[in-house]
């Protein structure tokens, strides 16, 4: 088969891993903390420790025994996020991929109906086509390969279907995005992909629901560093 999708309601594990619970860091960060989280430069999970202005990062007795952060490690993944064009042959644990799709089943989405599909995509001959069908990027044939797509006669919401066409799209995009989180904090690298042939990747996955991104994921072939990005002063304006 191309495939398995996973809509709204889990159908099982995708590697025999264990059922993930619905759970998230609470809290806000002020932009202060979150500039200083995000410059860091945290180590990552699977490579050497980089330099980290965390003291539990320092490997002191005390560092040893402190406790985890959940808001700090959620910035730490977001720090070392990186995305990545050349993976490693080696392939993808079934439990990652399992905690992968959780995570996109956690995002949030309009009224909680989750206008989205998720196509995991293991036939090789689909993969090629799909790499095709975005643009001949060679790199979308990649140890895991999902395509979001929008699935807006889920959302079951008084609006005129263009609205429930946004929604769908923003749920999509939404779980890709924590998808892509999900990969980053178990130490795999991905690359999203926009450039796509609409109808192509429709007819590939045997569906009408129109693809909004595909994601590939996999171990990177080395680690890099994330890129440098702009201040919070030049991205946020503040509204008094």
């Amino acid at each position: 088969r191309a495939g398995r999708s996973v809509g709204g309601r889990r159908r099982g594990p995708a590697g025999g891993g264990e059922p993930q619970p619905r759970s998230g860091p609470g809290g806000r960060a002020d932009l202060a903390l979150h500039q200083a989280i995000l410059s860091a430069s945290p180590g990552m999970v699977g490579a050497p420790d980089a330099a980290s202005p965390d003291p539990a990062a320092s490997g002191g007795p005390q560092a040893r025994q402190a406790p985890s952060d959940p808001a700090r490690d959620l910035f730490r993944v977001m720090a070392r996020r990186r995305s990545t064009r050349r993976f490693a042959d080696a392939a993808v644990d079934g439990w990652m991929v399992d905690k992968i799709l959780a995570a996109a089943d956690t995002a949030p989405t309009a009224g909680n109906f989750q206008g989205f599909r998720v196509f995991y995509v293991r036939n090789k001959r689909a993969k090629a086509a799909l790499a095709e069908a975005a643009n001949n990027q060679p790199y979308v044939n990649a140890p895991v390969v999902l395509v979001f797509c929008m699935e807006p006669s889920r959302v079951k919401m008084r609006f005129e279907p263009r609205v429930l066409e946004k929604f769908s799209l923003q749920d999509a995009t939404l779980a890709a995005a924590y998808s892509q989180l999900a990969a980053s904090a178990l130490g795999l690298s991905s690359i999203w992909i926009g450039m796509l042939d609409e109808q192509k990747v429709m007819d590939i996955l045997g569906t009408d629901l129109r693809p909004s991104s595909i994601l590939c994921i996999g171990h990177p072939a080395r680690y890099r560093p994330p890129k440098a990005r702009r201040n919070l002063r030049d991205l946020v304006r503040v509204v008094e």
